[in-house]
């Protein structure tokens, strides 16, 4: 006899085989008990979690010479008969394949004949959704007042494609993804009866991996026995077999982009790549990684939520402090965007690369949550102690504007005139109107230098940068700057904002006026 895979293998038999959706088969259970079966049903729900099954099911039991409270007994020539296929009472009908009116037509010619056998003639559609329009509405009506002894049982993962007219001709009912424990334990179940030795760890990566799919769980399980037939299946040889990465890894990749090391993280791509990981599957595993991190970071409390071993779980929270929420989501963000792109991508590779270095350099970018990663790195740097600057052009000017020669000295800052009282107080105040600012202005306005220009304003200087940019390329945060300076002296401040390529260019091109302010009042108080 030729093999069988396992999720058809081990496809359930009675309602009480059914795992994961105890909801769907208590209703059903009380149905058959109390003989209030219903005609028509809508299984909907991802793939994988029982809706052909239990329609199967469904189908005998109300078939079923001697059926019992789990369902249809499997033992008396109807059971058999529908087991094989080989009955006329019970019609599976794929729609992705019969989805024209022609086909449905078919179907409502032969519903007017009654069951050669048993008590009950059950059509089951699959991938219902697929129909065409014409099809539904043939179906219609024969849906909703069918002869008493026919039972549709429609199925679909994509409920919402159906008409409201379908739906509210059916009974629903949702199937849910199946639990990481359910599956595992279903999976440890299987094992058993095939003599199959299985690493605890790798039956639950396998049942992570299956996303809510018990048949994915199963058919994932049967790649990885046939792999290392006949010697135990460990963690390890079922990464190995479906191409994933250790979470060790993503752990270390973790802390390279926190600590911004892209030549780190990319050099760990490389390691994954040479190992021969798949890297749909390595995109795919990262953004649940993160996904805990983003968990844990919410809340003390998820330890049930998240699927993780205790030293995972310990190394986890730890990382949760190394970074702030939103930084975490933009890390998700970048990564989910990655898993629909790569796909079908052909440069799988550079992709990866792309998205590790955006992580590693918020300003590549002009989404706001990256925006704030640069202003978190503006303020680590000021907290270092570390000058942020970056190279610019105005501050290789003239005073006058024109470009100086090459090798000529900078020329000398000329003394400002009287500085005006309002100036005055301003200056010998800043720090106080720095701290009242709201950030991200208060984050700026720390590193600003200040000078007098023309008309004896108030003159704001910023290296180029970050900081230069906020108060130049929008001017409404100038304006707001004047309004805070405005409040501060009672009177309306105008001021100039200055650019300059380095601290140093300050120096040759600008007084600054917070010196010769605090020289003044040295002299008088001598």
């Amino acid at each position: 006899m030729s093999y069988m895979a396992l999720y058809r293998k081990f496809r359930p038999d009675t309602l009480a085989d059914v795992k994961g959706q105890d909801h769907i088969v208590t209703t059903l259970k009380n149905q058959l008990a109390a003989g209030r079966i219903g005609h028509a049903y809508l299984f909907t729900g991802t793939r994988g979690t029982g809706k052909t099954t239990v329609a199967k099911i469904l189908a005998r039991a109300v078939n079923c010479e001697n059926p019992s409270t789990e369902g249809p007994c499997g033992e008396c020539r109807i059971c058999r008969a529908i087991a094989a296929g080989a009955s006329m009472n019970v019609i599976e009908i794929d729609a992705a394949s019969n989805n024209g009116v022609d086909n449905i037509r078919e179907i409502v010619d032969e519903v007017s004949y009654s069951p050669a056998e048993g008590k009950y003639k059950v059509y089951i559609i699959d991938e219902v959704h697929m129909l065409s329009a014409g099809a539904f509405n043939a179906l219609l009506k024969t849906l909703e007042e069918p002869p008493s002894y026919v039972i549709f049982i429609l199925a679909t993962t994509e409920v919402h494609k159906l008409p409201i007219t379908i739906l509210s001709r059916c009974q629903r009912y949702d199937f849910k993804r199946i639990p990481i424990d359910t599956i595992a334990d279903r999976l440890r179940e299987l094992t058993g009866q095939e003599g199959v030795q299985v690493e605890e760890k790798a039956l639950r990566y396998i049942a992570k991996t299956a996303d809510g799919s018990m048949r994915d769980a199963l058919s994932l399980l049967d790649q990885c026995i046939a792999f290392h037939l006949g010697h135990e299946l460990t963690y390890d040889k079922v990464l190995d077999v479906l191409g994933a990465v250790d979470t060790e890894v993503f752990s270390r990749l973790l802390r390279g982009i926190l600590d911004r090391n892209v030549l780190g993280c990319v050099q760990l791509l490389e390691e994954i790549v040479m190992q021969g990981r798949e890297l749909t599957q390595f995109v795919t595993d990262f953004t649940w990684y993160l996904r805990n991190l983003m968990l844990v970071q919410a809340s003390d409390n998820l330890e049930d939520v998240i699927d993780m071993s205790t030293d995972n779980l310990k190394r986890l929270k730890e990382e949760s402090a190394m970074a702030d929420m939103d930084r975490i989501v933009r890390f998700i963000r970048i990564f989910s965007e990655l898993s629909g792109q790569i796909r079908q991508s052909a440069q799988k590779r550079i992709l990866v690369e792309i998205a590790l270095i955006k992580l590693c350099r918020p300003e590549m970018e002009a989404q706001p949550d990256a925006m704030l990663d640069r202003i978190r790195q503006v303020e680590d740097k000021l907290e270092k102690g570390v000058v942020v600057a970056a190279p610019g052009s105005a501050g290789n000017q003239a005073a006058d504007g024109s470009a100086p020669s090459p090798g000529s000295p900078a020329p000398r800052p000329e003394l400002p005139r009287a500085i005006p009282e309002d100036v005055k107080r301003i200056v010998s105040s800043w720090p106080a109107i720095v701290g009242s600012a709201e950030n991200p202005m208060r984050i700026y306005l720390k590193t600003a230098r200040l000078s007098l220009g023309g008309d004896n304003r108030l003159m704001v200087v910023f290296e180029d940068g970050l900081a230069s940019d906020y108060f130049t390329r929008q001017p409404e945060h100038k304006a707001l700057l004047e309004a805070l300076l405005s409040d501060f002296s009672g009177k309306e401040i105008e001021v100039t904002i200055q650019t300059v390529g380095e601290a140093q260019q300050f120096e040759d091109n600008f007084v600054d006026i917070s010196k010769v302010i605090q020289m003044e009042i040295e002299e008088e108080e001598d």
